[in-house]
């Protein structure tokens, strides 16, 4: 079930008033609708994957009960690499289990030797690498004596399943997100109100200018050696806003649909195309997924208090299982560690952190350097994009080098002059709300006609576009 979809716009109605009217006499009843909404929800896509959550969920709950109940370290120890072992073997069976058998063929054949390995015909379950991860920090927070596991396998079950967050993120954590559901929840207008604004905002995102980047993207994309260079350099750049109004706009209506059940997710997006280096850009790009490389690989690795080679294992190392995570594909482990060679130069001279509050706080404009900084960063980040976009490493490359052919200073054949200036409509909203929550939190109109006659050009803008349906990039990871 897409939430740009007929079917997500007559579900969600229907849970929301089931679960503030009837669902409002007690917790118990108000768990019980999300959890069976949440069923149903994933088995919309494949109801046979449905048992595959169900079995994860039922692990992490028993073996975070066993990890607090052992009187040794060593069943401690037990348990939680049973969990892990488990749950990292159900994600490399349904994810890397062909792309690392395909891989170890090719290497062999280099080398003159053919055989031919068993390969699996599956389908990869939506959302695995996300819940997955959810129970993952569950039990490592469990282990580590953060958290006491939860009791009420309800409560769990909403932890892992709940559908807002389901298939696409953000990666929850037990401290944040448990205690929100172990609560009854009180109906808010005023939050049900802003919460809409942003499902608004995230719909605007999707249905707009994500599908429509989509539209030129594939046809540069897929004909790359019949354009000039400045074309493909449109099409990097219109892949750039489309990967992000994609991704962005799921988080902004996952984080609106949990706040309609009065229900705060993590944040998992903070305007990372205003960044003014990497370093800031990875702290506002996938916000859940950084943070969870962050505690629970990284700063166990030793994080960067060793020498420098300790510094620069560590860093290639989150950025290399990052592009692994996102794609059993080597244009995504070369994006990751493209990105580890971008920051490597801040990350050698301790100015990783230099760039902590969003640009230009409190002023209308950048600085000139602040101006050229963005600039420099989205060009970085949109070259390594093109490899996340690409169906293989040889045609990046090829894609890269076309693009500095001396038809770069052409004028582009591909220009949609239209979604150009829609996005440029769509900049200029991003930064005037750039210090909020998501763009139109606080949209600084002070006529009230004038504010509604802006949500309802959103609208208009979404009915429109809304025949150009895509999926969400994020649903095959």
């Amino acid at each position: 079930m897409l939430f740009n979809s007929i079917h997500f716009a007559v579900f969600l109605p229907i849970v929301f008033i089931f679960y503030w009217i009837a669902g409002n006499r007690s917790l118990k009843f108000q768990n019980l609708v999300l959890l069976v909404s949440s069923y149903y929800f994933y088995a919309q896509w494949d109801w046979r994957f449905l048992f595959l959550l169900i079995f994860s969920t039922l692990l992490d709950f028993f073996t975070g009960i066993e990890i607090h109940k052992a009187k040794t370290q060593g069943k401690r120890k037990f348990w939680l690499w049973l969990s892990i072992a488990i749950n990292l073997g159900f994600l490399g069976v349904f994810k890397y289990y062909n792309f690392f058998i395909s891989s170890f063929e090719d290497g062999l054949s280099n080398l003159g030797i053919e055989i031919n390995f068993y390969t699996l015909s599956i389908i990869l379950p939506v959302g695995i690498s996300f819940y997955t991860f959810h129970g993952l920090s569950y039990i490592i927070d469990i282990y580590y004596n953060r958290i006491n596991p939860e009791k009420n396998f309800t409560h769990y079950s909403i932890f892992v399943s709940f559908f807002p967050l389901l298939v696409a993120g953000p990666i929850e954590r037990g401290p944040h997100l448990l205690p929100q559901i172990r609560c009854r929840r009180q109906f808010n207008y005023l939050q049900a109100v802003d919460s809409l604004k942003q499902i608004l905002w995230g719909l605007f995102k999707k249905i707009v200018i994500a599908d429509n980047c989509a539209e030129t993207v594939n046809r540069i994309f897929d004909n790359y050696q019949d354009y000039s260079g400045s074309t493909l350099v449109v099409g990097a750049f219109l892949f750039a806003f489309q990967i992000y109004c994609d991704f962005s706009g799921y988080s902004d209506i996952a984080l609106g649909t949990g706040r309609l059940f009065g229900i705060e997710l993590l944040k998992n997006f903070s305007f990372p195309y205003f960044s003014r280096d990497i370093a800031e850009f990875w702290r506002r790009w996938h916000i859940s997924l950084s943070s969870w490389f962050k505690d629970y690989v990284y700063i166990p690795l030793g994080g960067s208090k060793g020498g420098v080679w300790m510094k620069i294992r560590n860093t290639f190392i989150i950025f290399l299982l990052s592009g692994l995570w996102h794609g059993a594909n080597w244009t995504f482990i070369f994006w990751g560690l493209l990105n580890a060679v971008y920051i490597m130069p801040s990350i050698l001279r301790n100015t990783n952190r230099s760039n902590l509050d969003i640009v230009a706080v409190g002023k209308s404009l950048p600085s000139l350097g602040e101006f050229f900084s963005i600039i420099i960063t989205f060009s970085l980040t949109s070259v390594a994009w093109i490899f996340f976009r690409a169906e293989n490493i040889q045609q990046a490359i090829e894609y890269i080098s076309r693009m500095f052919f001396k038809s770069l200073f052409s004028i582009p054949s591909i220009l949609p002059s239209a979604l150009m200036i829609i996005i440029l409509f769509f900049i200029i909203v991003e930064w005037l709300g750039r210090e909020d929550k998501y763009a139109i939190e606080k949209f600084a109109l002070n006529s009230l006609h004038l504010r509604y006659a802006f949500y309802i050009f959103l609208v208009i803008l979404i009915l429109v576009f809304a025949g150009n349906k895509e999926q969400f990039i994020y649903f095959q990871f």
